[in-house]
């Protein structure tokens, strides 16, 4: 009886707000077409997962007339920035965030006053009634299931409750302000952004405490949910010295008569010498499925650069060096390193990475253990240079520039010997590098 009682409810719960979404679709219509409207310009979604974003810049002010693709604001993603630009003609009437405020896929970020006629609206009610039907039909096909977290208090859609989910939200804790103490996701996002409601700095107001609480968003909250993740990695580490005198006198000389436009670094041989040897040891160009227990083996390489940026650290990727050579993945190189300045890179730039290089001897580090991203399997890094003594044949004593390269493996998947022979091999390239100008 309990049952039939329940899905009787639900029938009933579903027809009204069928009516209800009815009625509120047709008395915008009406209202469109007797005047001017104010409408509210919501962040679409823009891909790769993304569901809130920090407000770096706005482009207009409150009262700004504005045209379709217009810049409206500037955003920024853990992953990458991404300029907003307007869907309609009209009047900004209200900017509902401030800079460095958290803003969310699918709620507004401006208010805009538009013309009566405007065929914009009536696109935009033809897909809130879309999304409306899509969420009835969603409860419908789950019979609004109630999860561990949840009561007869916490009804919600299966939407709802895979972005507490995903937030880790208990739904027992968040409020619910539709009928019956539905949880909407307004109520999610409202719960998600009260520790924002005055600043994402929140100063410890004890006058005997020196602490500062501050929020992770941006590449450091990006940093610390893929660094989580690699804890569950089990490392291990190989680290060679390698001999740099030949390639920093071909360096050098290379620099003097190049027309490139920017200066030859190491790291474009250090790439190209890795994109090398990733083909005659291809597991280490891999990413892994645990679900499936399978690795997906990629035929073209695709090699992160670790950069401190000061929104923090970024890797951003260059794509398919196996098909480029030093000059091209130079002047790629300096592309990224501009676009680091501001931490201001496309989704584009971030995407696709199948290994990742680090060079912290660019601060000073000898010695360092890299971390794995994943779902890559490998990862690269290389410390400062030094010069350091050495001997030849005649145990005559004589400088060697030289520094330490380490490679980090899955150990899932990858055994020492691969590693060991993969970092001999880019030693053997960097120490003849003239092998390197000859692919």
């Amino acid at each position: 009886m309990a049952f039939v009682c329940r899905t009787h409810y639900l029938s009933n719960n579903i027809s009204k707000q069928v009516d209800f979404f009815m009625r509120h679709i047709k008395e915008f219509h009406q209202s469109a077409c007797a005047l001017g409207n104010i409408i509210p310009f919501n962040l679409s979604d823009i891909g790769e997962g993304i569901t809130e974003v920090a407000v770096k810049e706005w482009f207009i002010k409150e009262g700004d007339k504005v045209s379709q693709f217009d810049n409206i604001c500037e955003v920024q993603s853990d992953k990458a920035s991404v300029t907003i630009t307007s869907r309609y003609d009209g009047v900004i009437k209200k900017i509902h965030y401030n800079i460095d405020q958290t803003a969310y896929v699918g709620k507004p970020l401006v208010d805009i006053e538009v013309e009566a006629t405007s065929p914009s609206i009536h696109e935009e009610t033809k897909e809130n009634f879309q999304h409306a039907e899509k969420e009835i039909e969603l409860e419908k096909e789950n019979n609004v299931k109630i999860d561990q977290y949840e009561n007869d208090y916490s009804q919600c859609i299966p939407s709802v409750r895979r972005l507490a989910r995903q937030y880790k939200i208990d739904l027992r804790n968040v409020k619910g302000t539709g009928k019956n103490s539905r949880i909407l996701k307004e109520d999610i996002l409202r719960f998600l952004d009260k520790p924002q409601e005055t600043d994402h700095k929140e100063i410890n107001k004890n006058p005997y405490s020196e602490e500062e609480i501050i929020k992770l968003k941006g590449f450091q909250k990006a940093m610390f949910q893929t660094m989580t993740a690699s804890l569950n990695i089990p490392h291990f580490n190989y680290s060679e010295e390698i001999k740099i005198t030949k390639l920093y006198k071909l360096r050098k000389e290379l620099n003097s008569i190049s027309e490139l436009g920017v200066k030859l670094s190491y790291v474009p041989f250090f790439i190209k010498a890795i994109s090398l040897a990733l083909s005659k040891y291809p597991s280490l160009n891999s990413t892994i499925d645990l679900e499936k227990e399978t690795i997906k083996v990629k035929k073209y390489h695709n090699i992160g650069i670790a950069m401190d940026t000061k929104v923090g650290l970024a890797v951003p990727v260059i794509h398919d060096i196996q098909n480029k050579k030093i000059n091209d993945i130079a002047q790629e190189l300096h592309r990224l390193m501009e676009k680091g300045k501001d931490g201001n890179f496309a989704i584009d730039d971030l995407k696709n990475g199948t290994f990742t290089f680090s060079n912290i001897g660019a601060i000073g580090g000898v010695h360092v253990s890299p971390v794995i991203l994943t779902p890559q399997v490998g990862i690269a890094a290389i410390g400062a240079i030094q010069t350091v003594p050495k001997f030849d044949e005649n145990l005559q004593i004589y400088p060697e520039q030289v520094l330490y390269m380490s490679g980090a493996g899955d150990h899932r998947i990858i055994d020492g010997a691969t590693m060991a022979n993969f970092i001999n091999l880019v030693k053997k390239y960097i120490e003849n590098p003239l092998l390197l100008l000859m692919q």
